[in-house]
């Protein structure tokens, strides 16, 4: 198993080279999430996302990317939420290895 990843006071990774899928796994662990297919396929799109942007998007801009790349049904932030709880932008971001996302408190 990787070592762990190092990682800042809010549980983001401090390098984001570090990221592997095993890292993905032990942060969704940390988060008390066990990874499914419907995690990975918003990981791979955010970490999509941030190659072409370098940002990792807020929810609202979050919801909107998932709705155009993966349609209306899982665009919704109630989807969102059952998969990542909390502030979903945030907690995907997290576990894709992205910089927490800008106007996220």
């Amino acid at each position: 198993m990787t070592n762990a990843p190092a990682l800042d006071k809010e549980g983001y990774l401090q390098e984001l080279d570090e990221w592997d899928e095993e890292v993905a796994t032990i942060l969704a662990q940390k988060e008390n999430i066990d990874l499914s297919a419907a995690h990975w396929e918003i990981i791979k799109l955010l970490r999509s996302f941030y190659r072409r942007h370098q940002l990792s998007p807020a929810t609202r801009a979050l919801i909107n990317l998932v709705k155009r790349e993966l349609g209306p049904d899982k665009g919704k932030s109630v989807y969102l939420m059952k998969l990542f709880r909390g502030s979903p932008a945030k907690t995907a971001s997290k576990i894709a290895g992205l910089p927490k996302p800008d106007n996220c408190i």
